[in-house]
């Protein structure tokens, strides 16, 4: 078994295919249009699906805003220097909301971003060999 995807309901397909592409640097993998469901689905990642695991935007026409509740957490993404990314994604227009820093009560450095539609990701920097 492994993971394929996780899936993420949001309001504005091509604003968050934007964020994901444009500023966290994934590539859309591929598009499809259900019109008998009226929902739209979209796969953005680093890699193909066959690879690794993906993020899945689904978007159910007609609906702009989804109440995120208290269960969800956060995804997390690995990267070389988390203080570069904070200032890469920030001069793409992406909203920083913890600055990169080591976590309360360890050392690891991470900073924490947020998706258009409120959804919070995790930067984790890769820690030295």
């Amino acid at each position: 078994m492994r993971i394929l995807h996780t899936m993420l309901r949001v309001g504005d397909l091509d604003r968050s295919i934007a964020f994901y592409t444009e500023v966290l640097g994934m590539r859309l993998l591929r598009r499809n249009d259900y019109p008998d469901g009226k929902f739209t689905l979209a796969f953005v990642g680093y890699q193909e699906e066959s690879a690794g695991a993906v993020l899945e935007l689904t978007y159910n026409w007609g609906v702009d805003k989804y109440e995120l509740g208290s269960a969800y957490g956060h995804i997390a993404l690995e990267v070389p220097d988390a203080y570069a990314a904070c200032d890469e994604i920030r001069a793409r227009g992406g909203v920083i909301t913890r600055e990169a820093g080591p976590m309360k009560h360890g050392s690891t450095v991470i900073a924490f971003v947020q998706d258009p539609d409120g959804y919070k990701i995790e930067l984790i920097q890769k820690r030295a060999a």
